[in-house]
This record gives C-alpha cells, structure tokens and sequence, in this order.
C-alpha cells in the first residue's frame, strides 16, 4: 500500500541513518521501526499485570523496622570511615 507520511526531522534523520549503516532501503527500515513499535505496544497491553502479594514482616512489639535501616546505615558509615582511615595511614 502507499501512502503518505510526514516524519519529523529528527525521525527521519535516524530512519536514514538506520538505513545507510544498515544497507537497507528506507522503506524497509520505516516498516521494521512500525512493526516493532506496535507489536511491543501490543504485548504489553495483554501482559498480565504485576500484584505485590503483602506480608506481615512479623516482627516482635516494640521492634521498629526503621530502626534497622539507620543501623545498617550507621554501620556502613562506620565501615567507610575504617577504611578512609587504613588508607589514609598508610600514604602517611
């Protein structure tokens, strides 16, 4: 079938971009570039969507699970400042 299309400059810039380094003609790049787009398109339409399925962490009463990203984090920095200074002793 023909017809007529207008691409945006930078559009057809890549297209035929795409064509020359791939040696292919244009039209069969502009086809290619369709097709993909739209069966990609397509195949996320009729893909299943993602449920988290929640659990109850089951931590004892009292026990704060932020409490734990701040000693991991604490931790780290400790570890980090260790190693600064092992490195900074032995340029000295």
């Amino acid at each position: 079938m023909r017809t007529t299309v207008t691409l945006d400059d930078e559009l057809e810039r890549i297209l035929r971009e795409t064509a020359m380094r791939t040696r292919r003609p244009f039209k069969k790049v502009l086809n290619d570039a369709l097709r993909c787009a739209l069966e990609s398109q397509a195949g996320a339409e009729t893909a299943e969507p993602f449920i988290v399925q929640a659990r109850p962490m089951e931590l004892r009463t009292g026990l704060d699970p932020a409490a734990f990203n701040r000693l991991s984090d604490d931790l780290e920095a400790e570890a980090f400042l260790e190693t600064t200074r092992t490195l900074i002793d032995r340029k000295s």
